[in-house]
């Protein structure tokens, strides 16, 4: 499972971190890489082997590496609002610095990717399994 340049530069666009000043490219694939979907084939990236007791979980080699950018940049935009939690508003002399908006906007932001993550998926398994021997003695 690997995060390919263009989905690190579309996430880069997404965050709006246009060097790697604060977070370089491996950064951004580990957070890419935190949230792996269903690809366009409907393959799981991770396939459960029932061979073995209890059944493994591995890769599956037949995936296309698809990842939800969305999910990677709210959480990005969650933690560059915590960064600026501290900063206030202040007013002076006829003067307003509205310092503490940053975090709103920050927040506006995890906010707006948030509602475009990708929809999860949960498969269900019946335990203990039911073979088709056991199914057909239940008639």
């Amino acid at each position: 499972m690997a995060a390919t340049a263009a989905m690190v530069a579309e996430l880069r666009r997404m965050i709006n971190e246009l060097d790697a000043t604060t977070y370089d490219d491996d950064t951004l694939e580990l957070y890419i890489e935190r949230y792996p979907v269903l690809d366009v084939l409907g393959r799981d990236p991770q396939e459960i082997s029932y061979l073995t007791s209890p059944p493994t979980l591995s890769e599956d080699s037949n995936w296309i590496p698809t990842y939800d950018l969305h999910a990677a940049a709210a959480d990005i935009w969650q933690e560059k609002s915590a960064t600026v939690a501290e900063d206030y508003n202040f007013t002076a002399d006829g003067g307003t610095l509205a310092r503490g908006d940053v975090q709103r906007h920050y927040q506006e932001q995890a906010r707006f990717h948030l509602s475009r993550r990708k929809t999860k998926t949960t498969r269900l398994w019946v335990e203990p399994r039911i073979t088709a021997s056991e199914e057909s003695n239940e008639d």
